[in-house]
């Protein structure tokens, strides 16, 4: 009878240990798997061009805790990156899993698309010369996603946001595309219009006009990113080595305007772009746009400008300025993305 006693007691004594085992260790490390962060690429005909920017694009895409035992379809949101980035996002999966945990958004899919270029970025734009980049985010990469994902392929399930760049892109594309994408969250936006360093009162177009080479463009961080948007917007198969037209010319002291190109700068700039977009602006469910208070007067004047405009022509939106800078606190726990640009998307996205 004591020896009986003796073996139950054993027994229940490795019972409570498998279950200690599962509850206190094994369970935070199950818990602590969370989502993955999938690698994937994209061959794009619309990207082809005879200017060296490769048409294969590498993709991150974030699949959420539970995606690999279930048959259940997930809304998706598109991050559009930074001038000089790519899609690689420091700490995603954690940040990710971290909103999802702590029920800042249900669980989702999350999709980054490399779009640096040769001269920093595509700026989300179709060019002549380097391949249609616009297209090939509204199109080809949601395309590829819905098909290969479990995705809710439907625009009221698409959101999309971007930070700096991304963030001129993500307003863009939205305004062109609201068949596509429902709502949409634009991080601290440049180029909306031209202001500041953008302009032909600062020395960046004068610097411009005395550089000839691309070694000597790419120590210049405003000459560079003129010669990107020149050669999103207005590409020029004749004029090398930038192979693009600027708007604003220096010859010693005297400043040309070339207002057939500035032209071309206006009608890809989201405040110039407002007017002729009322419609497909009217489609969109949900607008919202934020900027760093210390970002910069680039930034905060055209961002203030940009939401003053929508107010105007009777666009409901919503606009924040923090205290901040262009940088600051946005991929960190407490930052912008998890606690202010998921919980957007949870709100207005169908689930």
């Amino acid at each position: 009878m004591i020896q009986k006693l003796s073996f139950i007691s054993t027994l229940q004594y490795k019972l409570l240990l498998g279950l200690f085992y599962l509850l206190f260790i094994a369970g935070p490390s199950i818990a602590q798997e969370g989502g993955t962060v999938f690698f994937d690429s994209i061959y794009s005909k619309r990207l082809e061009n005879r200017y060296g920017e490769n048409p294969k694009r590498a993709i991150s895409i974030y699949l959420p805790p539970g995606y690999s035992n279930s048959t259940e379809r997930y809304p998706v949101i598109y991050f559009l990156h930074g001038f000089n980035s790519d899609h690689r996002l420091p700490g995603e999966k954690e940040l990710l899993d971290y909103a999802i945990e702590r029920n800042r958004i249900r669980p989702f899919i999350f999709v980054i698309s490399d779009q640096k270029t040769s001269s920093g970025g595509s700026f989300y734009s179709n060019s002549e010369l380097f391949g249609n980049w616009e297209d090939f985010t509204a199109i080809d990469l949601v395309e590829h996603i819905d098909k290969n994902y479990r995705t809710l392929a439907r625009k009221e399930s698409r959101g999309i946001t971007g930070h700096s760049m991304g963030g001129y892109g993500a307003l863009k594309i939205a305004m062109r595309h609201p068949e596509i994408f429902s709502t949409v969250y634009a991080m601290s936006p440049g180029a909306l219009t031209i202001v500041r360093e953008y302009g032909p009162n600062s020395n960046t177009f004068r610097e411009l006009s005395e550089i000839k080479t691309l070694e000597a463009l790419n120590k210049t961080y405003f000459g560079s990113v003129m010669v990107a948007f020149g050669r999103a917007w207005s590409p020029n198969a004749y004029k090398a080595p930038f192979y693009c037209d600027l708007p604003f010319e220096f010859k010693g002291d005297e400043l040309t305007v070339h207002q057939d190109v500035l032209q071309k700068w206006y009608d890809n700039l989201p405040l110039h772009m407002i007017d002729d977009h009322l419609t497909q602006l009217q489609q969109l469910k949900a607008i919202k746009m934020d900027w760093g208070r210390n970002a910069g007067d680039r930034f905060t004047i055209q961002c203030e400008m940009f939401s003053q405009r929508l107010e105007n022509v009777g666009i409901k939106h919503l606009s924040e300025e923090y205290i901040g800078t262009h940088t600051s606190d946005i991929y960190t726990k407490e930052g912008r993305l998890p606690q202010q640009v998921l919980p957007f998307f949870d709100e207005y996205l169908e689930f």
